[in-house]
């Protein structure tokens, strides 16, 4: 195993100009498809959380994209909008959709409503009540959800590089087509690196934001 590492700690050396291109190119791609999904996630979910009997078909319809591939989700683009950055881009975020959205309604709907009022009887505005009380208990619930995105998208990722996106699944699938491990580990190792990082931020920022986190003063 060392020796494998050794190699790859080789290739990476001989091909850093390479290398730190799709690194920027992996970001990219994720971090743009996290943008989008929260752009359209966080009012579309808070809408939903207003509107519970017209959100469920939402809700569903949008739930459904979780039980396809992410592999299958890019090919799926792949006829309709060729290779390249842009249909990565769609596909990533498609799948990015779900696990946001899905919480960001669940994050205020489960808002106690006992709590709602009380701000209503205080004299608090819609706008006060929204940004004073139900976003910050909501906040953490959200929080995961980014997190659980943010995974996803880093890893699913990697496959972009099968319709031309780009990013390390470049070194993915040529160390594959040369069956060469030490070139996949290139870019397999910095991705998990990424995603586990992303995970342990996000984890911290989620219990900072809860109102419940042990030895927090209400």
């Amino acid at each position: 195993m060392c020796k494998l590492l050794s190699a790859s700690y080789a290739y990476y050396l001989a091909n850093q100009e390479r290398f730190w291109t799709e690194m920027s190119r992996h970001l990219i791609l994720s971090g743009s498809a996290l943008a989008i999904s929260l752009i359209v996630c966080i009012p579309l979910g808070i809408w939903a959380a207003r509107h519970t009997t017209i959100a469920q078909y939402v809700i569903t319809a949008i739930g459904a994209l979780r039980l396809i591939p992410s592999l299958a989700i890019l090919f799926l683009v792949l006829p309709y909008l060729g290779t390249g950055f842009g249909p990565a881009l769609i596909a990533l975020t498609v799948l990015a959709l779900p696990p946001v959205l899905i919480n960001v309604y669940t994050g205020i709907l489960g808002v106690e409503r006992a709590v709602v009022e009380a701000a209503q009887a205080m004299g608090m505005t819609t706008r006060q009540q929204f940004l004073q009380i139900e976003l910050p208990l909501a906040l953490p619930v959200i929080i995961a959800g980014v997190r659980t995105a943010t995974v996803e998208v880093i890893s699913s990722a990697t496959l972009a590089a099968f319709i031309g996106g780009g990013g390390l699944g470049i070194f993915v699938t040529r160390g594959f087509a040369l069956f060469e491990p030490r070139i996949m580990l290139v870019g397999a190792i910095p991705v998990a690196a990424l995603a586990l990082i992303s995970e342990l931020i996000l984890g911290l920022v989620e219990r900072w934001v809860s109102p419940y986190r042990p030895g927090r003063v209400s």
